[in-house]
């Protein structure tokens, strides 16, 4: 008898402590799933696309929705970067938590001051976006700050875990800050390198590393390179000493190899997110992204 009682007092006790993993959350890109990870392991998380996959272009297939629709907080990179395809399954999935300007959507971009905002855009300018570069998980100290929003989200709608929550973000944020000035000192010989890369996609990383772009494959965001447009930038590799031609794995590498081929110079793929080629978080994604730069500082 006192066993039996010993073994319902567990299981009242079980389901009346914090659910951590009450919330279903759906990641738009990769890296945000990753961050939602960090902060609420136990939650049920969706990412709803992957490493090789342009963010820019994707369907609103039926398991999307069907994921949206779940959905508790949707995370997404904002800045219109999934304009093409997120108002569509917001749509279709009818799912009242996650509409825009309620707290169960979530835009990264709106946390941060972003890169390369613009007063006015129009069609002729490509695919731009007017409310900055979308892609900032390149940028730890934006990273952090957006992890440091979403967490107090998190409590919103979960207060019964909110202390759970910031705990897990404290514990981020550690290891975080600690990582940074590690990963600042490994890639100190990158500051002062010029490449040409593929659209603005790392554009938080240059920046935040001191590398010049010098050159975009792309003659206008959104458009593939021209013959006349490679040939301007090979022009320019004459011009001014280039490391290397940089793209993304989601990328068409045709165009880069066409101008490394005839610059001489070595074409670098780096990863873009998390979830390939064994890159299971975020640290992860920084130490995979550092290490083929450096590998060709110097040739």
């Amino acid at each position: 008898m006192r066993t039996s009682f010993k073994r319902l007092f567990a299981c009242c006790a079980l389901l009346l402590a914090p659910n951590a993993w009450a919330l279903n959350l759906f990641a738009c890109e990769p890296e945000y799933a990753a961050l939602a990870q960090e902060l609420a392991p136990e939650a049920r998380i969706f990412s709803a696309t992957t490493a090789l996959q342009d963010p820019h272009q994707i369907q609103a297939r039926p398991s999307l929705i069907a994921q949206m629709r779940r959905a508790d907080l949707a995370i997404c990179a904002g800045a219109e970067l999934e304009v093409g395809w997120l108002p569509m399954l917001q749509m279709k999935a009818n799912n009242p938590k996650v509409r825009d300007g309620l707290p169960g959507m979530f835009y990264a971009a709106e946390q941060v001051d972003t890169l390369d905002r613009l007063d006015s855009v129009s069609r002729d300018m490509g695919d731009v976006h007017a409310e900055g570069n979308p892609h900032l998980h390149f940028s730890p100290q934006r990273l952090l700050r957006v992890a440091q929003v979403l967490t107090e989200r998190l409590a919103q709608l979960d207060p019964t875990n909110a202390e759970h929550y910031r705990a897990n973000f404290d514990d981020f944020s550690a290891r975080w800050l600690t990582a940074i000035p590690v990963w600042e000192a490994k890639a100190a010989p990158l500051h002062g390198q010029a490449v040409i890369a593929y659209h603005s996609s790392f554009r938080y990383l240059f920046d935040w590393l001191g590398v010049e772009q010098a050159g975009d494959l792309e003659p206008k965001p959104g458009l593939p390179p021209s013959t006349a447009h490679l040939a301007g930038l090979l022009a320019l590799t004459e011009q001014q000493t280039i490391m290397a031609v940089v793209h993304a794995g989601y990328q068409d590498r045709r165009g880069a190899q066409w101008l490394a081929q005839r610059a001489e110079l070595p074409v670098v793929r780096l990863p873009f997110s998390t979830g390939q080629e064994g890159i299971d978080s975020l640290f992860a994604l920084y130490d995979a992204v550092l290490e083929p730069l450096l590998a060709h500082v110097g040739e």
